[in-house]
């Protein structure tokens, strides 16, 4: 008995020790380093390091790690502030993930696919990405097929939509492809088109350059039709094609000259809120140049059901 007692205790040391050092072994930090090339001039770090690691490919990944202090440069840790000249050594350090992230089991529907990248539809009341459970990016393993590319990595989305926006999201599914997306992003060589529903009178068509949070900005509208509402006046079905992408843009342009969008909570007017229906935005259309093959790529999403039941003409639109 006595004997028996003494293998359980030493049972259960021997497991508290696997246990401390799987502890430890959470903690250990995982490191990449670049060498900064020669440059012609300064760069902000922020803006030459965004692809330089496969953690931090896009712009808000690359922020946050430097937000996080885990970028430094020689020693010293980064920050947005930070400029480089060439020469510097950079570091990314960062706990490695401590289990594995919970699948999302959500279906998505797959508008294009490719072992670049992919197109999908994203549906209202889910995040793109962030800290939340229920986003598009961890759902999107789910959906999608692996890349057979040398640089694939775990799929993720190249732009936002709001939470409550309909329509088409930009996948990358390689290091190399979600580089690519930035940059044409960047040099405004990918257009988009969304509808809204807008209220109230509007002029046939116009370009809004209100300045957001203080930067420049610049959205055109075409109205497309018009219907008479016995609550909001008149409602309409404007066509809207953002050439910068600031955060709420489109539901900020259309609120600064009196026409927010049907079912804007934040930037409607407090008497013409619809409530329960959502936001009538929708990313109709994105068009570009494959950026490997150069071939014309262009996804339309269908219109959803709640547009239609204003505009039935919508109904017989094919794309």
């Amino acid at each position: 008995m006595c004997l028996f007692f003494s293998f359980l205790s030493l049972n259960r040391k021997a497991k508290t020790r696997d246990s401390n050092i799987k502890i430890q072994l959470k903690k250990i930090k995982s490191t990449k380093k670049h060498i900064v090339p020669e440059l012609a001039k300064p760069v902000r770090l922020q803006e030459y390091g965004v692809g330089v690691f496969n953690s931090a490919l896009t712009k808000s990944a690359l922020k946050k790690a430097l937000k996080k202090q885990y970028i430094t440069i020689n020693g010293t840790i980064a920050t947005t502030a930070t400029f480089i000249h060439g020469g510097e050594t950079l570091c990314i350090n960062h706990p490695e993930a401590i289990k594995p992230a919970k699948k999302f089991n959500f279906l998505l529907q797959v508008r294009y696919e490719d072992d670049h990248f992919a197109i999908v539809h994203k549906p209202p009341g889910i995040l793109v990405s962030g800290n939340s459970f229920k986003t598009m990016a961890r759902a999107l393993n789910q959906n999608l097929e692996q890349s057979g590319l040398i640089d694939a990595t775990a799929p993720q989305p190249v732009h936002r939509l709001d939470y409550e926006t309909t329509g088409l999201l930009l996948v990358g599914k390689t290091s190399g492809c979600i580089r690519a997306f930035n940059k044409m992003f960047e040099n405004k060589i990918i257009k988009k088109k969304y509808y809204a529903i807008t209220i109230g009178q509007m002029k046939p068509q116009g370009a809004i350059t209100a300045k957001i949070d203080g930067k420049k900005s610049r959205s055109t509208y075409k109205v497309e039709a018009s219907v008479f509402s016995k609550r909001f006046g008149q409602l309409n079905l404007a066509q809207l094609k953002p050439s910068t992408g600031r955060r709420h843009q489109l539901r900020k342009h259309l609120a600064s000259i009196g026409n927010p969008i049907l079912g804007d909570k934040k930037y409607g007017i407090d008497h013409l809120i619809l409530n329960g229906k959502g936001l009538y935005l929708h990313a109709y259309s994105l068009k570009f140049r494959h950026p490997y093959t150069n071939e014309e790529v262009k996804v339309h999403d269908p219109f959803p059901q709640k547009f239609i039941k204003i505009f039935e003409q919508l109904q017989s639109i094919k794309t």
